[in-house]
């Protein structure tokens, strides 16, 4: 799987690496799709999947490398997400 010198997805990648996830995997990349970077409690909230399966979720969107992770600047305790597109 190979990504653009930018770190961004085609959007024939995107679909690939999406295409074998779990429903809650692809519900949380289309709410990161609307609205990014968001943090995993932003994410159940828009969502209104619980906690673990967000967190799931996301660890399933990083294993493909569909989302990226950083450190919110407001506070450096909570990651936030955002797709690579």
């Amino acid at each position: 799987m190979s990504t653009v010198d930018t770190g961004r997805l085609s959007e024939t990648e995107y679909h690939e690496r999406l295409r074998d996830l779990p429903p809650s995997a692809k519900l949380v990349a289309k709410v990161l799709e609307i609205e990014s970077p968001r943090s995993q409690e932003e994410v159940a909230g828009d969502s209104l999947l619980p906690d673990r399966t967000v967190r799931y979720a996301l660890d399933r969107l990083e294993e493909r490398e569909i989302v990226r992770t950083r450190h919110d600047p407001r506070d450096a305790r909570r990651r936030v997400y955002s797709l690579r597109r």
